[in-house]
């Protein structure tokens, strides 16, 4: 299987880089600076250079706050790059995978949201992801959209090393409180790729929107006291995480008050579960403080 990956800078991209490499898996990663996703021409040239099985798209405008006041950077690379990376696919018979979000709800459900949900997106970033999923749908069939929610892991910037970086020389972190999701490792939603990628190459997979989430739930305080809890095993440091309110802690982009994912579909349909959070959480902290040899910058 030869998969085409746009995006390989970002933290999912380099973690299923480095997943493909670990299962000796053909991979081609390409970079904002080797294909423009928002270039029609670019991309049917990495399409023929490659001659892929299948294309992941990791690429993403995901600057939430920014995006309010860069809509049209936003919707460029969150909207239209994906329609026209979806019609370069269909014209080649290549099956796309698009990683996508919990941004398009509004976050007012009680409970878990299912993939037959409603989308009602609270700013820009969230309007323009679902407006890429809606181009994709549009372009052809033979594509899975995984929308995942609160991702973190050893690469790039994410809430848990940012956690990791406060935590070093404050005594006292506020963190909102009545906020609730599940925390998505990149790793879970690199093994979730490729375990849909086989069937998507193979032509048995069942095509549409999926949710692809950690398992559990928890608020960004019981998140981040996880984090310095297991932290503190290696630094000795354990500020106060202290709770506080959405409207204590206003930001530019308003954030879904629930972005609880149920990922019973994806699991059944591609046998595969993402690890509880709390595991997931205390292997990143260990690698990321044990000074693993993995660049984690």
């Amino acid at each position: 299987m030869r998969v085409l990956l746009l995006g390989a800078d970002g933290q999912l991209g380099r973690e299923l880089t480095a997943l493909a490499v670990e299962r000796g898996l053909a991979l081609a990663a390409l970079n904002r600076a080797a294909t423009d996703i928002t270039d029609p021409v670019a991309v049917a040239k990495a399409l023929e250079a490659h001659k892929p099985d299948v294309v992941v798209n990791a690429a993403a405008y995901t600057a939430v706050d920014k995006a309010e006041s860069e809509p049209d950077l936003a919707a460029k690379v969150n909207a239209v790059a994906p329609g026209l990376i979806a019609e370069r696919c269909a014209s080649a018979g290549v099956p796309l995978i698009h990683v996508s979000t919990d941004y398009v709800f509004d976050g007012t459900k009680t409970g878990a949201y299912v993939e037959s949900d409603p989308l009602a997106p609270l700013g820009v970033y969230g309007r323009t992801k679902a407006a890429g999923e809606a181009a994709i749908r549009a372009a052809g069939e033979k594509h899975l959209i995984l929308r995942t929610a609160w991702v973190y892991g050893i690469y790039g910037n994410n809430f848990l090393k940012t956690m990791l970086r406060l935590a070093k020389d404050r005594d006292r972190l506020t963190i909102v409180a009545d906020q609730r999701g599940c925390p998505t490792a990149t790793r879970d939603i690199a093994e979730g790729i490729l375990a849909a990628a086989a069937p998507a190459v193979a032509g048995s997979a069942r095509w549409g929107t999926y949710h692809l989430g950690g398992t559990g739930v928890t608020t960004w305080h019981g998140f981040a006291q996880a984090i310095i809890d297991r932290a503190a095993t290696y630094t000795g440091r354990r500020p106060e995480v202290a709770a506080i309110t959405t409207a204590e802690y206003p930001t530019p982009a308003r954030r879904p008050a629930n972005s609880e994912l149920d990922s019973s579909l994806f699991e059944r349909t591609f046998h595969f579960r993402a690890a509880p959070w709390q595991q997931r959480t205390v292997e990143v902290v260990d690698t990321l403080l044990a000074k693993s040899p993995v660049e984690a910058s």
